[in-house]
């Protein structure tokens, strides 16, 4: 195996061995969850992977811990973040402009 390193290819901080990022397991080590229970839900992980990964999240948990904080209240919130929601608003608008240039070229008898 190569060897297990934290690296940024980024989606944020990673394990260099999968695509598992630290703070998809942020909720774990807040939990307190062994590496028995983490590996029962992810289970292409290894121990090795999972310390190396706590090291780092306890190396700046700080920072995990208040992404953490902001990632459950917008989940709370029910909504995407506001440049995801921008990003959709857009393609809407853009779709609804395809519909009408399409409903009147099917009114004017424009083949499409």
């Amino acid at each position: 195996m190569s060897e297990i390193a934290i690296v940024d290819y980024g989606r944020g901080m990673q394990l260099s061995t999968k695509r598992i990022t630290v703070q998809d397991l942020v909720p774990y080590f807040q939990g307190g969850s062994s590496y028995g229970e983490i590996i029962r839900w992810i289970p292409c992980l290894l121990d090795e992977e999972i310390a190396i990964a706590e090291r780092y999240y306890r190396d700046h948990q700080r920072e995990f811990d208040e992404a953490e904080a902001r990632i459950r209240e917008q989940q709370g919130k029910g909504k995407n973040p506001d440049r995801v929601e921008a990003i959709l608003r857009d393609g809407w608008r853009k779709r609804l402009l395809i519909m009408e240039r399409l409903r009147h070229q099917r009114v004017n008898g424009v083949p499409s």
